[in-house]
């Protein structure tokens, strides 16, 4: 898979969030390694989702994971928290924004 195709698909999961009950500012940034390696960043602001393939500066969180852990997130078949948990996520920044990505998850619409 490249970083393209993961982006891709990625980016068509995370679309379908509604994001527009979050009132703050949210800044996460992926980085993805092994199969499919690249960076991108999602962005809410003013209810809105932003997702480009570019590196975020000022990130409130940098999120890195493999490609296919990343894939399940989106999709809703592996959960934010427990995937940290286990170690397949590693969280660098602000836990409690962190944290915010269960909740635009759980808002994909399938």
């Amino acid at each position: 898979m490249t970083y393209a195709d993961m982006f891709s698909q990625v980016k068509a999961e995370l679309m379908h969030a509604d994001v527009s009950h979050i009132t703050e500012h949210l800044a996460y940034q992926f980085n993805i390694t092994g199969e499919g390696e690249g960076i991108f960043y999602i962005e809410v602001k003013d209810g809105k989702l932003y997702v480009e393939p570019y590196e975020y500066f000022d990130r409130d969180v940098i999120f890195t994971c493999t490609a296919k852990t990343l894939e399940k997130i989106a999709r809703g078949s592996q959960d934010p928290v427990l995937a940290f948990t286990l170690g397949k996520l590693k969280v660098d920044g602000n836990f409690d924004k962190a944290l915010k990505l269960k909740d635009i998850i759980d808002t994909i619409k399938k």
